[in-house]
């Protein structure tokens, strides 16, 4: 395995343990000068010329097939724009219109709460009688059956990091005649991805975790090429039209990737991405993947040893955790708080998880062993009770 970490890369405030990626990442060096220039040069002094001249418009699609080399997917088949809110509204409403004789959503009680209120508001729009069945994530697989139009799931869960096998379940899916969607939130940068070889048909994700994209970075949306032609938006947005600048009355869709395009692109925060992306041009994503797992089973061990009070809520078998690791505790969230004014960032997760990204592009053995001697201290002295630790803060 060749080395991965690349911390000197990043422009990290210093005496810092960062074990939160997997909820932003942190900023890269030659950003602020990235946003800089395109502010000054191309906006600045070009105006609406840069529309064409900086090639503006294209970007959703150029940035896009940076994404999709991490992805493994075909270029042209991924496209950058909105948030990923907005395009799981979109993937899921294609989905139902491929399949549109059945009439059941089938979900996880694991998925993300805002895939679950994007999932209930579509049906309740579309007024089709549909359902949105959801199961235990254990269950997921015995409940794909012939009822089933669209299998939507995250693929890494959002507290836990429990992974579901993304080929194993899309297989199963096509088996049963669904369509398999999958939010790839916590994925994307941070596990090996194969959209090609899966064979999904839709994805989604955002690009502001474990892709460094900075806060507000647009989300994502992949369609299987086969599919593109075939789909029909939900939203129809101006520049999902086959000719934008004709300005029809009528819609046309586009027949490529663009048709999931709804209106401007936000150029100045894609242009950030686009910069960020750069730093995975000579990274394997298996390397990533085995430096996480090590991390990661350090830092199961050492917790386990030293702090036995907090008990895992993450799956013991590596095989089934994504790059987080999560453990269980009443007061968790007066922890985290603690461990954040020692410079050990976390975060929580209601009603009582304390979650740690393991990001091995700036996290090393050191940060591991340092973070959970600071956690021992702080529960030791019972440093976490203290007043400031246990008032709740907007964003936990």
């Amino acid at each position: 395995m060749s080395s991965i970490y690349r911390k000197s890369f990043f422009d990290m405030p210093k005496n810092i343990i960062y074990l939160d990626g997997n909820s932003l990442g942190p900023l890269l060096k030659g950003i602020t000068e990235e946003s800089e220039r395109v502010i000054n040069k191309e906006w600045g002094e070009k105006l609406i010329k840069g529309w064409n001249e900086s090639h503006w418009m294209d970007q959703p699609v150029r940035v896009g097939n940076k994404l999709a080399r991490i992805l493994k997917a075909e270029d042209g088949s991924i496209i950058l724009g909105e948030t990923l809110s907005l395009k799981l509204y979109q993937a899921l409403g294609a989905a139902l219109d491929l399949n549109n004789e059945r009439k059941v959503i089938l979900t996880d009680s694991g998925n993300f709460p805002s895939d679950l209120y994007i999932a209930k508001g579509l049906i309740d729009t579309l007024n089709r009688n549909l359902e949105l069945r959801i199961v235990k994530p254990e269950e997921v697989e015995s409940s794909i059956n012939e009822d089933v139009a669209v299998v939507m799931l995250t693929q890494v869960d959002y507290r836990t990091g429990r992974i579901h096998d993304l080929e194993l379940i899309t297989k199963k899916s096509h088996a049963s005649g669904a369509v398999m969607l999958w939010d790839l939130a916590h994925s994307a940068g941070a596990l090996p991805v194969n959209l090609e070889k899966s064979n999904c048909d839709f994805a989604v994700g955002c690009t502001y975790k474990y892709l460094n994209g900075g806060p507000g970075a647009p989300g994502f949306i992949y369609v299987r090429p086969d599919l593109i032609k075939k789909c029909s938006p939900t939203i129809k947005g101006w520049l999902g039209h086959k000719a934008p600048f004709a300005f029809e009355k009528e819609f046309r869709k586009a027949e490529t990737i663009d048709v999931m395009r709804v209106g401007t692109p936000s150029v100045i925060q894609m242009s950030i991405l686009e910069k960020a992306l750069d730093i995975w041009d000579n990274i394997e994503m298996s390397d990533l993947r085995e430096k996480t797992i090590e991390l990661s089973e350090i830092f199961i061990c050492e917790m386990e040893k030293k702090c036995p009070q907090i008990k895992l809520a993450s799956p013991r078998n590596s095989e089934l955790r994504g790059s987080q690791v999560s453990f269980f505790f009443d007061d968790g969230y007066a922890v985290i708080q603690a461990l954040i004014d020692e410079g050990v960032i976390g975060d929580f997760r209601a009603p009582n998880i304390m979650r740690f990204g393991i990001t091995p592009l700036y996290i090393n053995e050191d940060d591991i062993l340092n973070a959970v001697t600071c956690l021992e201290r702080i529960l030791r002295q019972d440093l976490w009770k203290k007043d400031k630790f246990t008032k709740k803060k907007a964003v936990t």
